[in-house]
């Protein structure tokens, strides 16, 4: 039995949340590539996606991906462009959200007069024919390695990934890429699997140094709806597509149904990907925790009395044609694009309109600015006034936050390497303190990008198999 050298590159989300890339190399030739995300952000941050890649992907034996969100998905197309030609694994939900991220990504940079797109819709779709379908819990065995794809809790089919090295007894075995996980408990998805024996852990820390407040979401949700309900406003609510629009939805239906708000208030849900994305997920109720699936068994969650669906552009008239109070669910969830930006023309210089952000708004996005308390903004060369009241609900974030990244983190026995990804500098060292304050002596590492890390000696021995 030959135990052979192992290391990690790390090519992306190393001091950024964005641009998920990792490749795991085996007696210094590349096996896997993990995610292969796009940068997102500020304009410098996202320049990076036209960086070359310092690595081959024509040498490539296969890429794992974790799951569907842009920031982990979103260049894979590019990467057959540069040559690569293998298959690409993961889950059912993961493939058909993918699909739908892609191709709205490559349909605005193709609408855009400011962007030259990275890739085709065309390209996505051949993208689409190289996936391979993946069940959790289903180990499978690709070149030298057995992988498991595990629950990370995080949206639907979005997974963490484990690799068992057979060719080796006594060298680093065991490793997981934690993609990113969940928040939890969760009032959909299932909790994140916990691993118990690994040797090497590539975990997020997007929450380090922070925790999510406990807080009643459904209350602040009847407040804000309440809110408009008297004074006949709109209540503007910019979600992503992808987790945050379907538990929005389902709040707003248990507000319904319970009559804590009134079942004549229109609700437009104002967004293409949203609505696809919520087909998406009607379709894998079996992945929904225990709770939700008694729910599904009643009936559709993300459906009720006075909710209009929104899929084509010119239907826009049917939320103008409505004076009194309304709500109105739209895209980008950071407003750095989509419907929710004609909306905040129209209505952001109205004193009886709320905005309620349900979401993180990134550096330098109309979000943010808004959140926290610009006057006016700049949108389409006019000067749109803000007078709108601005609101957020924090708790409904999709990642785990420090305690809970402590509690993923602290079942695993005998890990002798920590490294920590998807996370800005200052959320890094702050988890990296309370990891070793609060899980152990362990060698924890902050890669930053384009380090090549070797994996250390293992003093554990692992029986051939």
């Amino acid at each position: 039995m030959v135990n052979p050298m192992k290391s990690i590159s790390f090519f992306g989300a190393s001091g950024t949340v964005t641009g998920s890339c990792y490749q795991l190399n085996k007696n210094y030739e590349p096996y896997f590539l993990i995610d292969f995300g796009m940068y997102q952000g500020t304009k410098e941050v996202e320049s990076l996606n036209r960086v070359p890649v310092p690595f081959q992907p024509s040498k490539l034996k296969a890429v794992l991906l974790t799951h569907a969100h842009l920031d982990h998905c979103g260049r894979l197309p590019m990467l057959y462009q540069m040559g690569y030609k293998g298959k690409i694994y993961m889950t059912e939900p993961t493939l058909d959200l993918m699909g739908i991220v892609l191709h709205d990504a490559a349909k605005i940079a193709r609408e855009s007069e400011d962007t030259i797109p990275l890739y085709t819709e065309d390209e996505v779709d051949y993208v689409m024919e190289q996936a391979e379908i993946i069940e959790y819990d289903q180990t499978f065995h690709l070149d030298g390695f057995d992988i498991t794809y595990r629950d990370a809790g995080h949206i639907m089919g979005a997974a963490s990934i484990e690799l068992n090295d057979t060719h080796t007894t006594t060298q680093t075995r065991k490793i997981v890429f934690s993609g990113d996980i969940g928040n939890w408990p969760h009032n959909m998805m299932s909790d994140p699997y916990l691993f118990t024996e690994e040797d090497v852990v590539v975990m997020e820390s997007t929450y380090g140094g922070r925790m999510h407040p406990h807080e009643d979401t459904k209350e602040l949700m009847q407040k804000e709806v309440n809110a408009i309900e008297s004074s006949g406003g709109a209540l503007l609510i910019p979600a992503f597509a992808i987790e945050r629009t379907q538990e929005v939805l389902y709040l707003l239906k248990q507000l319904k149904d319970s009559a804590k708000i009134k079942a004549q208030t229109p609700i437009f849900l104002d967004s293409p990907m949203g609505i696809h994305t919520t087909e998406v997920y009607l379709r894998y109720g079996a992945l929904y925790n225990d709770n939700f699936h008694d729910v599904i068994s009643r009936g559709n969650p993300f459906e009720f009395t006075g909710l209009h669906v929104l899929e084509r552009k010119k239907q826009g008239h049917a939320i103008e044609a409505v004076h009194g109070p309304k709500v109105i669910i739209a895209g980008s969830g950071m407003m750095t694009g989509g419907r929710i930006v004609s909306h905040a023309v129209q209505y952001l210089p109205i004193t009886s309109t709320r905005i309620l952000f349900v979401g993180y708004q990134g550096e330098e996005t109309m979000g943010r600015a808004i959140e926290e308390g610009a006057q006016s903004i700049r949108i389409n060369d006019q000067n749109v006034s803000i007078r709108a009241t601005v609101s957020r609900i924090d708790s409904l974030s999709a990642h785990a936050d420090e305690s809970q990244l402590l509690k993923w983190l602290k079942p695993i026995q005998g890990v002798h390497q920590v490294f920590l990804t998807h996370g800005e500098d200052t959320a890094r060292d702050a988890l990296e303190q309370a990891i070793l304050a609060n899980v152990g002596d362990m060698t924890i590492k902050k890669p930053q990008r384009n380090d090549e890390v070797l994996l250390k000696l293992n003093s554990r021995s692992y029986p051939e198999l």
